[in-house]
């Protein structure tokens, strides 16, 4: 076992990944995700069918069905504030 003290001991996730440089790829991507996962949820459980769904989404099923692809990263901020509207959630954006 080495003596080295492990540099990242009492830091955070969050500055881990920020010395990675991936902060923000990581957390656009954290967040689409979970609107994904919460719209899908919804799907399954009937609360919407995909075809209502995209209409209220203003978007079509196949982008609908692209953006709950968790391996497609690429969906706007505006794509994502709707369908959390939809779901009755909001997303908020920070600058500090």
């Amino acid at each position: 076992m080495s003596n080295k003290k492990n540099p990242h001991i009492g830091s955070s996730f969050d500055d881990l990944l920020k010395e990675e440089e991936i902060y923000e790829e990581v957390t656009t991507k954290s967040i689409k995700n979970v609107v994904a996962w919460h719209l899908q949820q919804a799907i399954e459980q009937g609360t919407f069918t995909k075809t209502t769904l995209a209409k209220r989404l203003k978007t079509s099923r196949s982008q609908l069905d692209r953006f709950l692809d968790p391996e497609n990263e690429s969906a706007t901020l505006a794509t994502i504030m709707r369908a959390a509207d939809v779901l009755g959630k909001n997303v908020r954006v920070e600058i500090r």
